[in-house]
Parts: C-alpha cells; sequence; structure tokens
C-alpha cells in the first residue's frame, strides 16, 4: 500500500507540474514573450532555463550537466521510492511523493527542453527577486521538509 501512495502522489505532482508548464511556457507562450506580469510583484512569469541546480549552480558543460543530472535525479528518486516504502508513517509517504513527482517534473524538462524551465517569479516589500522557479520545485522544497521534520519518526504519532 505504501507504493501505491506514494506512486500516487508522484504521478499527480508530476502532472501538476507538465500541466502548468504546458499552459504557461507553452500555451501562453512565455517562451517567446519572455514575460507576463500577473500581480506585480507578487507573482509574475518570467521565463529562465535553468541548466544547473539551484540559482544555476553547476551550469557549465551544458551536455554533461544536463544528462548527469538528469541521471542523478532517477537515481535519488528510485532510492527515494524504495526508502518510503520500507516507512510506516503516511506523511513519509507524501513528502517522498512529493520530491520524486517534482524531480521527475524537472527531469522531464531537461530531456524536453535540455534545461529546467522556470517561469515563477515573486517579489515583495520592494525587493526585487531576480530568480524564477516552478511548480516542481515547490513540490520538491515541500516534500524535503516534510521529510526533514518527520525524520526520525517511524510512525505518524508523535
Amino acid at each position: 500500500m505504501p507504493l501505491i501512495r506514494i506512486l500516487t502522489i508522484a504521478l499527480l505532482a508530476c502532472g501538476l507540474d507538465r500541466l502548468s508548464k504546458l499552459w504557461i511556457v507553452e500555451w501562453a507562450n512565455l517562451r517567446e514573450i519572455l514575460y507576463i506580469e500577473v500581480f506585480d510583484p507578487y507573482l509574475n512569469f518570467a521565463m529562465g532555463w535553468n541548466r544547473g541546480i539551484n540559482f544555476g549552480l553547476l551550469a557549465g558543460h551544458e551536455e554533461w550537466t544536463r544528462w548527469g543530472l538528469t541521471l542523478l535525479a532517477i537515481g535519488i528518486s528510485i532510492w527515494l521510492l524504495w526508502w518510503a516504502n520500507q516507512q510506516a508513517g503516511k506523511w513519509i509517504h507524501i513528502g517522498a511523493g512529493l520530491v520524486i513527482g517534482g524531480a521527475i517534473g524537472n527531469v522531464w524538462d531537461r530531456i524536453q527542453y535540455g534545461a529546467v524551465a522556470d517561469y515563477l517569479n515573486m517579489s515583495c516589500c520592494g525587493l526585487r527577486n531576480p530568480y524564477t522557479f516552478n511548480v516542481a520545485d515547490v513540490f520538491i522544497f515541500a516534500g524535503a521538509g516534510l521529510l526533514i521534520v518527520l525524520s526520525g519518526r517511524t510512525t505518524d504519532d508523535a
């Protein structure tokens, strides 16, 4: 049963990421127009192509980085699926499913586009954020947060 829960969450997360990228990057044509003001400065769509990891780190050597990070994400996802399937807590399963789904969404981008499609830009309080991210990143962050908070627990109690 844990395996089905983890895979269902991963599929939902990956599906929502893909749908958001189809809608914003492809159908709204953000790839070409590069910027759409939504609710400035709090939320805008700004096209960014991340060829590395967070904040563009490791973005050199594009083909090596592209396929190396793709294989790394797949390997970590397989390990996380194996590990989480052995855990008793449903929140561990949800956290792992979110991380896996987000990672696979970004892997899909690397295969399809050659880079991760980032498009969400959020700023506040007079500070302009120059960075972009995507829905997969939100799922990875939220899932990793759950896994960190719940680390060491063997059940959902406590």
